[in-house]
């Protein structure tokens, strides 16, 4: 069967989301376009500020697409009316999310043992930062990659990885706790660990493929970004067929399969020259003409902040 972004999987189905920031509001923005019901308590807010959740304060247009159809309530779940009011929530919830601490969930009585003695229906999609033992270690996103080997210099990661890998995660488990309900009839806990996503993520640097000598990593002259003459480019002519290609048009003989000769320091050497003196127009010519895959990058698009 095929799916498409107006499919409703989840259509009939109630999610309410407790987590804020990055990782649970964009597991809750997975399952609205899923079709879910997806409703957001969050604690009043401070005075002067829209939203208690610290990205309504630092990114609001990023708040504001993460909650895009998203109902938005507040109580103070510190108090018996806070309380209260979650609890009516509760009872008409299938899928609840957090991503708070361990203990800061047994305060709130949002673990897993007090919501399932009150509330036996409702599963539970728990994202912590480190997995069992370790869920009340303090941690963010980058501290994360940097554990599973993905922060290789002193520059920031291009983009929170982990957060949105775990979200990934948790919207997937959201749908592994209905199913697990179908069959045994009663709710389900299903803990997601951000070190986890990252460690997934890791997976393909740790079987060498995007190491140094993996063809993935650099070894290969089909695959690398190189500078041209109006910018960079993103080279992928991984395959043979690809990698003949880009040889014939920088002028190399690629004997056999073309494999072996893409390792070459002198290929790598004459393909570097051939893409310098090439402009991004018409790089991106020789992509349509020849089938070659890359995506160039003018000057004026690279991201030149500090």
């Amino acid at each position: 069967m095929t799916t498409s972004a107006s499919d409703k999987t989840l259509a009939g189905v109630r999610v309410l989301s407790l987590a804020l920031n990055l990782p649970g509001p964009a597991a809750l923005m997975r399952c609205r376009r899923m079709g879910a019901t997806c409703i957001k308590l969050e604690p009043p807010p401070p005075a002067g500020m829209a939203s208690a959740d610290p990205m309504g304060a630092y990114n609001p247009p990023a708040y504001a697409a993460l909650h895009d159809g998203v109902e938005v309530v507040h109580a103070n779940l510190k108090t018996p009316e806070g309380q209260t009011a979650l609890h009516a929530l509760l009872a008409q919830t299938d899928v609840l999310l957090t991503s708070f601490r361990p203990s800061a969930s047994a305060k709130l009585g949002v673990d897993w043992a007090s919501l399932h003695a009150r509330h036996p229906q409702l599963s539970l999609v728990e994202i912590v930062g480190a997995p069992g033992a370790r869920a009340d270690e303090p941690g963010h996103d980058l501290t994360y990659l940097a554990e599973s080997g993905l922060v290789t210099g002193l520059d920031l990661p291009p983009t929170l990885y982990a957060d949105m890998a775990g979200s990934v995660m948790a919207s997937e488990a959201v749908l592994q706790a209905l199913l697990r309900r179908a069959v045994g009839g009663k709710g389900v806990h299903v803990e997601v660990a951000l070190s986890a996503a990252a460690d997934y993520l890791a997976l393909p640097r740790r079987w060498g493929l995007t190491q140094r000598t993996g063809a993935v990593g650099g070894a290969h002259a089909g695959y690398r970004v190189y500078p041209c003459a109006d910018g960079r480019v993103a080279v992928a002519a991984l395959e043979p067929h690809f990698a003949r290609s880009l040889c014939a048009a920088a002028g190399l003989q690629a004997e056999g399969d073309g494999h072996g000769v893409m390792f070459r320091s002198a290929t790598h050497a004459a393909v570097a020259s051939f893409l310098l003196q090439r402009s991004c127009a018409e790089l991106d010519a020789l992509a349509r003409d020849e089938d070659i895959p890359l995506f160039t990058m003018p000057t004026e698009d690279t991201d030149s902040a500090p």
